[in-house]
């Protein structure tokens, strides 16, 4: 029996991990955790108001007390969903609670810099179509590359949008 142990594949035989290994190998385990969870958070889930307006709540009841009331196609991002309730955070940060029923699929962004010029290509040497003044919601109608946002105002005209001049994309 001993020499057909010996004979036996080194990958067949358990293996134990020493701590100085141990030790080595954690880092990258911690980096790999890390670019999951960042990969997660990069996608995150948005939705905007469908009806005219939505009370924000403290917590998941019309008991609760209400923080503000947001208006129609104001961006929220999705944190925590509940059978009637969701857990939102809005442009600020803050971080409240909505019914689910006020919630729709349509993507907005919301416009955090004072001004953001929508160009007619995705180039930032493009011709401007429109300044879009900060606060104003804009439709999201496709991610381009390049940090790009294709987006259509309320009246109609559309461009591109760089994303770090709104919200909710």
């Amino acid at each position: 029996m001993r020499s057909a142990r010996r004979a036996l594949p080194q990958s067949n035989r358990k293996s134990r991990i020493s701590p100085a290994e141990l030790r080595r190998v954690r880092p990258v385990a911690l980096l790999a955790a890390a670019l999951v969870w960042s990969a997660a958070a990069q996608a995150a889930d948005y939705r905007a108001v469908q009806d005219n307006a939505a009370v924000l709540y403290d917590a998941p009841s019309r008991e609760a007390r209400p923080l503000v009331v947001v208006s129609k196609h104001y961006p929220l991002e999705v944190i925590v969903n509940l059978d009637a309730w969701v857990k939102v955070r809005d442009h600020t940060g803050a971080l409240a609670w909505v019914e689910r029923k006020f919630l729709g699929d349509r993507r907005m962004v919301m416009v955090t810099a004072p001004s953001a010029e929508v160009r007619v290509k995705p180039e930032d040497g493009a011709a401007i179509a429109y300044a879009a003044a900060g606060g104003v919601v804009l439709e999201l109608v496709e991610i381009a590359p390049g940090g790009w946002l294709r987006v259509r105002h309320a009246d109609g005209a559309g461009g591109y949008v760089r994303t770090a001049q709104v919200w909710g994309g």
